[in-house]
């Protein structure tokens, strides 16, 4: 009964974890792999208590031949958890990684957000960018609306309103101007604070932007853009946030930009990572750098957060997420 039941299991499971005492591989866990295997069910092996067996060379050797993923764990200290989850991203088909909502769920239905758009040298001609577009097909989705506006129009727009709207999201860049004119009774925050929660760990950046307080005259900071778009004027991540962040530090800091799907295998140089939104890509990769740069200890946070920051404006920014504006306040109240 017992392996019938079991059997029903596989047909339902997206990802296969055996867990193995180090050193005590044995038939049953052969039987368990076979059956995954024929099932063309993703693998991931965790050989564990790591910290009082020794692993069999040649049998993890054999299994990582066979393209299976092997990690080392201890439950006792917590050892490989970091390696775990990271196998657990890469080995998960790409529609197990439940994604949150944009914005859809921050506006309820029948009720009004207000898109603040900027229409600078950056801006593609002709079209919104790929944040603002899926931002509207979100809302509609959710059965609200939206008014679309640029920065030196939100005031008069919010004026002939009859009501305040639920929501006012912004370019990061203009972030300053949308929060002076925008009452503070009205939630307000960025498309690429939006975008923390939608491809990344909202909590997570939020943990990286408040070490920007930490920062020192000569720190070195990674900027990555998920992009390879040709950057011109006043571009954001080469420009604009830099600037804000040596004003905030009130010193020289160093700036190192990737693009694309680089990224250093040693962070131990940068002091802070800060990312782009990441709309061109799937949350998987985000994920995965999170967790990479959590096993290096370089705090990581996006573009939005760290100008909400730099700005001075980073709780009210963080409005619309109550479980994320809470632990910033926590985290704030025990760093004092």
């Amino acid at each position: 009964m017992r392996v019938q039941k079991t059997r029903q299991v596989f047909d339902r499971t997206d990802v296969g974890i055996i867990v193995s005492i180090a050193g005590d591989w044995g038939e049953f866990e052969d039987a368990i792999l076979t059956e995954l295997r024929e099932r063309e069910i993703p693998v991931i092996v965790v050989f564990n208590k790591v910290d009082v067996a020794a692993v069999d060379a040649s049998r993890e050797a054999g299994l990582r031949g066979l393209g299976i993923a092997t990690v080392h764990t201890s439950a006792a200290n917590g050892e490989g958890i970091l390696d775990l989850r990271e196998a657990l991203i890469r080995s998960a088909p790409e529609d197990l990684i439940n994604t949150p909502a944009i914005v859809g769920d921050l506006v309820p239905a029948g009720e009004l957000a207000v898109l603040v758009v900027p229409i600078d040298k950056e801006a593609p001609k002709g079209r919104l960018i790929l944040p603002q577009v899926q931002s509207i097909r979100d809302i509609l989705d959710n059965d609200a609306y939206c008014m679309v506006v640029k920065e030196r129009e939100l005031r008069d727009a919010l004026e002939r309103l009859n009501r305040p709207p639920a929501l006012v999201v912004t370019d990061s860049q203009a972030f300053l101007k949308v929060a002076g004119d925008t009452p503070d009774t009205v939630p307000m925050t960025s498309f690429s604070i939006v975008f923390a929660r939608f491809k990344g760990d909202l909590v997570e950046f939020v943990k990286g932007a408040m070490a920007i307080e930490n920062l020192v005259s000569g720190d070195r900071i990674l900027v990555c853009e998920s992009c390879s778009h040709h950057p011109i004027g006043e571009d954001i991540g080469r420009v604009k946030l830099p600037r804000w962040l040596r004003q905030y530090v009130g010193g020289k800091l160093e700036f190192v930009h990737v693009q694309g799907h680089d990224f250093p295998e040693d962070l131990s140089p940068y002091k802070l990572v800060v990312h782009c939104g990441a709309c061109m890509w799937n949350r998987r990769e985000v994920l995965s750098r999170i967790i990479r740069c959590q096993r290096a200890g370089v705090p990581i946070t996006n573009y939005g957060l760290a100008i909400a920051y730099s700005l001075g404006i980073f709780e009210r920014a963080l409005g619309p997420f109550p479980a994320a504006q809470d632990g910033y306040r926590r985290l704030a109240a025990a760093a004092r």
